[in-house]
């Protein structure tokens, strides 16, 4: 038999706040906390959350070099994680943002929102062919995202600590 998600009694709460032994509080009465990249679940804030009655984090990132495990599983708090991300998305992202601030598209946006059409100088972005682009990393994402770059034509210059094989093939400078 399959269950209806409505059959869940789910209630959440937002806050901006960091994870803290002050903002820790705001989990009183929640069975689990969702935390980002940049929380930083320490021993103390675990312990507080624990005492809540918290018993599972859940990261919302595949990182979670910010959650003392070793505190987490002494009290008895389970850490769940994406356990990847679509390489692929996150390269086609960042050319996505080269993008849009490249050829003015947030300063467009506004203006077409305000019903100012004018064309002038300021919306004006540049070819990315024959550029030189830095990536930093050559891992899954940085070799793809060399590719889609090496696509547009564009001179790549990149850094890793481990160099590439693959991205040096696209006439990559490491």
């Amino acid at each position: 038999s399959s269950s209806s998600w409505s059959s869940f009694k789910i209630e959440m709460e937002f806050t901006h706040d960091r994870l803290s032994e002050q903002s820790a509080t705001y989990a009183a009465g929640y069975d689990a906390v969702c935390l980002f990249v940049n929380d930083t679940a320490d021993a103390n804030a675990l312990r507080i959350l624990s005492m809540l009655g918290v018993r599972l984090i859940a990261m919302r990132c595949a990182g979670y070099d910010r959650v003392d495990v070793k505190s987490a599983k002494a009290h008895g708090l389970t850490v769940v994680r994406v356990p990847a991300y679509s390489p692929y998305a996150v390269a086609e992202h960042a050319v996505s943002l080269l993008m849009a601030i490249n050829r003015k598209i947030p300063a467009a946006s506004t203006r077409v929102k305000m019903a100012n059409f004018t064309l002038d100088n300021s919306l004006i972005g540049m070819d990315i062919h024959g550029k030189t682009v830095g990536i930093m990393g050559t891992g899954k994402i940085g070799q793809i995202l060399c590719k889609i770059l090496n696509g547009f034509g564009a001179k790549l210059l990149c850094y890793d600590v481990y160099e590439s094989d693959e991205v040096k093939e696209l006439g990559a400078g490491c």
